[in-house]
């Protein structure tokens, strides 16, 4: 029989049941254990057999009873995890026993305790990390966050925790069709923002890839079918065409005495989605498709030198585009990877992508941070993974990340790509994409960060908030009168730079402060009103602040003028707060809580029940009737609906689970929505007649506001109508799209 398929212990429905006797389920568990211990093989050392199969039979027996919806056995689902640790991570017997048991502690009798006596207290550490992981999701944000550092404190403790649960979250999006379609949501959701770019920065790429295709086939189920389709139609031109680009280049390999192996290897469906969706191109016209990959069998000492001279042979061949070099041979990437990328103008005129590396860099990029231990404890080299945990450390000791920004500030900060930069005296220096001087002066020391007034970039002056790019060399300069201001935030992008700022802000704002204290101690005296507890928290709430300390602050700052206390009354030396009159909301802004109960939600649909449900439309997705959508509990704003692929889902869904409702459409067309519509053709006269005759004249629908703009030959204009639901709006795209000299017709979202 087939592998079985485990999803997550929530997984639903009653389709495909599972239809196994009791005896040939004992049967498919064995044969899932086999494999394992087969795959284990070549690492077992004397009584490892004896602790895989002690923690097999615990988790075995602790998961007897449980099933998935599907009903198969839920004991697969840790063996499958295992499998993925051994065969697509490289993981050893340790963490083959910590995934066979990572469920246990949260979801059965067996407690942490039972774990450290039975196997010590490494694993017992590890499925504690894990069983912490679990909890982060469906939570509310601000613990969330406090979670998620709770993991990566585990993490740099022993990467193996992040390396188990990627394994369990890869398992999961394998399987994740047995799902309710809100719950695919937002594990797809929370796969593509946290643990798809984890995967990167562990050096996982396949992973990493699969994470975010597996994501993509939920989340825009449409464009995943489209783009797998084309790609399967393409597949044997595809083929045909590698085998004509890499013949000359065998020839040369072979000639020169390499040991090597060429292949072609397509793009995954998420990168070439990204491609058509930055570059605002067809599939037809997306040129890399699929990359070259030539792997080298060379001893250590030859590694670099071989690799150039495999670039020089090809570039002899196929001419490059010096730009889209890439040098990760004498930088390698801070998660280990190591090669040479270049593009090369192949035959008829088509660009391909070639990636030159050897064996050993290639098990580091497909195995990532096992592989990269492994030829650690061989070489002894300097290992960049410990420098970046070393930067987690750091930025977590502060105690400023548990706000609702930690997820973000982690993902620009740490799962970002990076670039080298170099001190004046020619240190090599990491940072994120994206960082600024500010950032490398914070990166250097805190007190040099806060001084800074400026930099050198290669001798020339620029601003603090100026972006770096990798090669530079920076000199910052500092002074002594120099403090950081709130618009420092918005210039840096590492955490360890924001947490600084935040901190130097927080002590200047305490200083200030003491005046306000002060200025109010005495007012109140003068008023016959103590400086007490009660009286602080009254004003605090009066004036609709979070602390005592911004109440301080505000008034040292004259933001609050205190004479507005005559108003209020003192009752022995309390003071008494006039309160203000409630004001009446509009029901178009707020929606009533009891809208939100927890069961209504699941049923709300949108048309019929208008009437009955206040709801609101996104403005940054601006959804219409047939669009896939969620409703978004707002605070404030009562229930907004958003598109599932607004550009604001990924984040809403994965960080803010507990504040989403399933919601559809229903059929009415009383009510008209507002979208528009980018289309660019062939600049040629009465094409603004055709388009509008389509519109109105055909299809009778509502233009809202139409511009064009023509150059050189070509026009590009943006339309806003009004439609009843995506059907009408499909039809009116594929009708544009059949006039004579339209290229592109594409959906946009309008801006009011």
């Amino acid at each position: 029989m087939d592998e079985v398929q485990a999803t997550n212990n929530h997984a639903e429905p009653a389709t495909a049941k599972y239809t196994l006797n009791e005896e040939q389920e004992k049967k498919e568990i064995i044969r899932h254990y086999r494999a394992l211990l087969k795959s284990l093989r070549p690492k077992l050392k004397k009584g490892d057999k004896e602790l895989i199969r002690q923690a097999f039979e615990m988790a075995a027996t602790a998961h007897q009873t449980m099933r998935r919806k599907s009903g198969e056995p839920y004991i697969i689902h840790p063996l499958a995890v295992a499998m993925i640790c051994v065969e697509e991570i490289g993981l050893g017997v340790r963490s083959t026993i910590c995934a066979l048991l990572h469920d246990t502690v949260e979801d059965t009798d067996i407690s942490l305790e039972d774990v450290e006596m039975e196997f010590g207290i490494e694993i017992a550490k590890i499925v504690d990390g894990l069983t912490k992981i679990s909890n982060v999701i469906d939570t509310n944000t601000s613990q969330q966050a406090e979670n998620f550092k709770k993991i990566l404190l585990t993490l740099t403790d022993d990467p193996r925790v992040i390396l188990i649960k990627l394994a369990d979250r890869l398992h999961n999006m394998r399987t994740l069709d047995h799902m309710k379609r809100e719950k695919q949501l937002k594990i797809a959701s929370e796969t593509v923002w946290v643990y798809a770019p984890l995967a990167h920065r562990m050096g996982l790429y396949s992973i990493k890839t699969e994470l975010e295709d597996l994501s993509m086939k939920y989340m825009e189920p449409d464009a995943y079918r489209e783009i797998a389709r084309k790609l399967s139609e393409t597949k044997r031109e595809r083929t045909r065409y590698i085998n004509e680009f890499i013949r000359p280049l065998k020839e040369k390999l072979n000639a020169g005495n390499f040991d090597f192996e060429i292949y072609g290897r397509p793009k995954s469906i998420h990168s070439i989605w990204n491609k058509i969706k930055k570059k605002a191109v067809a599939f037809e016209e997306v040129y890399d498709l699929f990359a070259i990959r030539v792997i080298l069998n060379s001893p250590a000492e030859k590694e670099k030198e071989d690799c150039w001279k495999v670039y020089s042979m090809i570039t002899d061949e196929y001419n490059p585009a010096p730009e889209r070099l890439r040098d990760w041979l004498s930088n390698p990437k801070s998660n280990g990877y190591e090669a040479l990328h270049t593009t090369v103008m192949g035959p008829q005129g088509k660009w391909v992508e070639v990636q030159i590396r050897t064996k050993r860099m290639n098990e580091i990029a497909e195995k990532g941070l096992a592989a990269h231990y492994k030829y650690k404890e061989e070489h002894n080299e300097e290992d960049r993974f410990d420098k970046w945990f070393g930067q987690i450390r750091e930025v977590l000791s502060s105690p400023d990340t548990d706000g609702v920004d930690f997820l973000q500030d982690f993902k620009t900060s740490f799962l970002a790509e990076e670039i080298y930069v170099y001190t004046p005296k020619g240190e090599v220096k990491m940072l994120p994409t994206g960082s600024t001087a500010l950032d490398f002066a914070f990166a250097i020391h805190s007190a040099i960060g806060t001084k800074c007034i400026g930099a050198k970039v290669h001798h020339k002056l620029v601003p603090i908030g100026h972006k770096l790019r990798s090669g530079d060399q920076i000199e910052i300069i500092t002074s002594n009168k120099q403090k950081p201001s709130e618009d420092w935030l918005n210039l840096v992008v590492t955490a360890k730079a924001k947490n600084k700022i935040k901190d130097s802000l927080r002590e200047e704002k305490r200083k200030v402060a003491e005046d306000g204290k002060y200025i109010l101690q005495r007012k109140l005296e003068s008023m016959g009103a103590a400086y007490s507890h009660h009286n602080i928290e009254e004003l605090v709430h009066f004036y609709k602040l979070t602390s005592p300390l911004d109440l301080h602050y505000r008034i040292a700052t004259k933001y609050i003028d205190l004479r507005e206390l005559k108003e209020f009354h003192v009752l022995g030396d309390k003071l008494e707060i006039p309160r203000p009159k409630p004001v009446q909301v509009e029901p178009q802004t707020e929606a009533t809580p009891k809208n939100f109960d927890k069961k209504d939600s699941e049923l709300i649909i949108f048309g019929e029940s208008s009437d009955k449900i206040m709801y609101t439309l996104a403005k940054c997705c601006h959804p219409i009737p047939g669009d896939d959508v969620f409703g978004f509990v707002s605070t404030g704003k009562g229930l907004i609906i958003h598109r599932t692929n607004c550009p604001n889902a990924t984040q809403l869904l994965a960080n803010y689970g507990h504040r989403v409702v399933k919601t559809k459409w229903a059929k009415n067309k009383e009510i008209s929505f507002l979208t528009g519509l980018k289309i660019v053709g062939l600049d040629d006269v009465g094409v603004i007649n055709k388009i509008t005759n389509v519109i109105s004249g055909d299809l009778r629908i509502n233009i809202a506001g139409l511009s064009i703009d023509s150059k050189e030959g070509l026009f590009q204009g943006t339309i806003k109508v009004f439609v009843h639901d995506k059907e009408e709006l499909e039809e009116l795209v594929s009708r544009l799209k059949s006039l004579n000299g339209i290229q592109t017709v594409d959906r946009f979202e309008t801006e009011s």
